[in-house]
């Protein structure tokens, strides 16, 4: 049966809003795809499946048992044989891409090294469809080092960390401290936006740590701030929730034994959608100015 007009743009209404609620903004192939006219062949295609059995071919298959019975010639179109299947590549890379990018991580002799050895590695799948690496933004050499989860759409067009609503946010909570992008250096755990901003895989966060640890390493920084729950959990290597960790002195440890002081603090993000903890937060931050004075 065709399918109308009216019915065809309210089912193409019905997939772009379920599109929009899955958090997808951008289409990921260089040309579109007819979802409905293959809905339809495959409709067609069933059909024929279920069509009664010609009776000339009842008769070439009928016989006593244990006859063989050569077919008679038909006068319709031989069917193509069906290509097998090729194996696909796993779209998750495997430990061994967590042991690369250790080994390459470790390599890294600076920052400016570090960014390119991950401009160059390929063992994320988050890399094919990101448009840029969000590697870091702010001073190297500051005091005071900030890390979140990983980049969103505006990060992910810019190339740069916290550069949307959230970043906006968190640019005027530094600025209460006496802080800006001049004297902080931020960074993410993934430095790779996933697509339709899901939520990174436990295998991709271990892909990326080794990219993450050996920046901070680099960096130095006196006290390091972690903001939201899944950066706290990669860095500190914990379950905890951020609501319980929030607010309480941590230790971050590198593979190199590298120490820093760390406070977890929710991420700007959530501030935005619960403006009644931005009061929690604030606490976080002022303990972290106390600390790098008592430091300076």
């Amino acid at each position: 049966m065709a399918v109308s007009s009216t019915e065809h743009s309210a089912g193409l209404r019905e997939l772009l809003a379920f599109y929009a609620e899955a958090g997808v903004d951008e289409a990921l192939l260089d040309e579109p795809a007819d979802r409905f006219a293959e809905s339809a062949e495959a409709k067609n295609r069933q059909a024929g499946a279920a069509r009664p059995m010609d009776p000339a071919r009842r008769e070439e298959t009928s016989g006593k048992a244990g006859e063989v019975r050569a077919p008679r010639k038909s006068f319709l179109p031989d069917s193509q044989p069906v290509a097998a299947p090729r194996p696909q590549a796993a779209a998750v890379p495997d430990g061994a891409q967590a042991a690369l990018a250790r080994e390459l991580a470790r390599s890294a002799a600076s920052l400016e090294e570090l960014r390119q050895i991950m401009l160059d590695f390929e063992g994320c799948n988050l890399k094919a469809t990101a448009k840029n690496l969000v590697f870091a933004d702010g001073n190297p050499e500051a005091d005071l080092m900030l890390v979140g989860e990983a980049p969103g759409r505006d990060e992910d067009l810019e190339g740069l960390p916290f550069v949307g609503r959230s970043g906006q946010l968190l640019d005027r909570i530094l600025a209460a401290i006496g802080r800006d992008r001049k004297s902080v250096y931020i960074a993410n755990v993934i430095p790779w936006r996933p697509p339709g901003n899901r939520d990174p895989s436990p295998m991709e966060t271990e892909i990326c740590r080794p990219f993450i640890e050996r920046q901070i390493e680099l960096a130095a920084p006196k006290v390091l701030m972690t903001l939201g729950n899944p950066s706290t959990k990669a860095l500190l290597r914990t379950q905890e929730g951020i609501t319980k960790m929030r607010g309480k002195w941590r230790e971050h440890v590198t593979d190199g034994d590298v120490r820093t002081p760390t406070m977890p603090t929710l991420h700007p993000a959530y501030l935005l959608r619960t403006p009644a903890h931005k009061r929690l937060a604030w606490r976080d931050f002022l303990e972290v100015r106390a600390r790098l004075a008592a430091l300076s």
